[in-house]
């Protein structure tokens, strides 16, 4: 199939497959302990003559759940990012293989995952969270994989790196926003399209002030109205900085400029995302609030497996409502705008920074309000990135060191002044 214009294509193209093939796609799964990974395996053995994986990776902190999931599918590989784990995954694998069964290969340290990612396969499913997942990546497009992209932050902190290496088509989003508007791209022209329109649950906090929200606990933030998500994950639904995110992977994804990509606020969380063409149609996705859809895409595109996700039942009544974004007390997007214009190492230090924030929120040494405030602070005396060069990944690991650390001094200084 052709591009939907004569421009470059975006890095996800529906109308471009990479590499596609017939038969069974042997998988690769980053993270495969986490939501993503364990939704993944799930639909895997529902679909067996579609998909077999050869190797999975994890962190390390669920060796017994790797150890089964490596049994059930039969893979050749598991890694661990934690060497420290290997004899606890060693037994774990012992125990579910049985007598005389030979153990899957194992490798282990931070670098297990970037080799798994390299591996042979047709698609890499990065399912890691954070930053760490740059290098798989890189690794995984290198080596010519297709890529399920769940890993956001990859694209957000290394954006030139990923772009630089991408072929069209190569990489196909599997977060249910992007996953939703790579569906509606599949039913225009490039060149027709006004508007992406990202929605947003609003999290547990909408409808709340800014001073509403200065007392809110860990608890209240953990407590997703509609998504079933782990810790840093739901508070950045809290504070909207999933949203940002978003919004700069929906730039880098699709190439559309900032200005032609809104949020809008949908608390039932059916409408994933839409598109608006010049026209003045507007093409919406639509499921209810369930991860299997967005992961067969990602797994399966161009072609759709069946039962991978519910269906709405239309003959009971529904409401979907949709509210624009509180800007005042959710700065997060705007925040995100300006990092994603700025460009270079910006997102980089507006991403770490955030997750250092949120682990002190987590752990109680920062109020909700002041993750943003320190965000904001570590992001404006970062300053305007180095232009006229070529970002490293030396160059992003150089500046989320220098705003983790930043952020952690200024959280410890907003700590320390409250208790005065």
């Amino acid at each position: 199939m052709g591009a939907m214009s004569d421009s470059p294509a975006p890095l996800a193209d529906p109308h471009l497959v990479f590499d596609a093939t017939d038969g069974r796609r042997d998988l690769v799964i980053l993270g495969s302990t986490g939501s993503i990974g364990t939704q993944a395996i799930d639909l895997v053995l529902r679909n067996p003559g579609r998909f077999r994986v050869t190797a999975l990776s994890a962190a390390g902190g669920r060796v017994e759940l790797l150890a089964e999931q490596a049994r059930q599918l039969r893979v050749r590989t598991v890694a661990v990012a934690d060497g420290d784990k290997v004899p606890a995954l060693t037994e774990a694998l012992r125990k579910v293989y049985g007598e005389g069964e030979p153990l899957p290969e194992i490798l282990a340290g931070p670098d297990a995952a970037t080799d798994l990612a390299a591996s042979d396969c047709h698609t890499v499913l990065n399912g890691i969270t954070g930053s760490i997942g740059l290098a798989p990546t890189l690794a995984a497009l290198k080596a010519g994989r297709t890529l399920a992209l769940a890993n956001k932050e990859s694209l957000i902190v290394g954006g030139p790196l990923v772009k630089a290496l991408a072929a069209p088509g190569q990489i196909i989003p599997v977060d249910s926003e992007h996953a939703a508007l790579f569906q509606a791209l599949a039913a225009g022209k490039r060149a027709d399209v006004r508007k992406l329109v990202v929605t947003a649950s609003g999290g547990p906090f909408r409808g709340r002030t800014r001073a509403e929200l200065a007392d809110v606990t860990r608890e209240q933030a953990l407590a997703h109205p509609t998504w079933a998500m782990g810790p840093v994950i739901t508070v950045n639904s809290a504070t909207l900085v999933n949203k940002g995110l978003e919004v700069i992977e929906a730039h880098l994804l699709y190439d559309i400029p900032f200005d032609r990509i809104e949020v809008v606020v949908h608390p039932q969380s059916y409408v994933h995302s839409m598109v608006e063409f010049t026209d003045g149609s507007t093409l919406a996705q639509a499921t209810p609030p369930d991860m299997g859809g967005p992961i067969a895409i990602g797994l399966g595109w161009p072609e759709r497996v069946p039962d991978a996700a519910p269906a709405f039942d239309w003959t009971k009544a529904s409401s979907w409502e949709f509210f624009p974004l509180d800007t005042e007390a959710f700065p997060s997007v705007g925040l995100a705008r300006h990092v994603g214009t700025l460009g270079g190492t910006a997102p980089a230090v507006f991403n770490a920074a955030n997750e250092e924030c949120v682990d002190a929120f987590l752990a109680g040494r920062l109020p909700f309000n002041g993750i943003m405030d320190t965000v904001t602070a570590v992001v404006a005396e970062h300053g305007t990135p180095a232009t006229g060069t070529s970002l490293t990944v030396a160059d992003v690991l150089e500046a989320e060191t220098w705003a983790r650390s930043r952020a952690c001094e200024l959280s410890a200084a907003a700590t320390a002044e409250a208790h005065v």
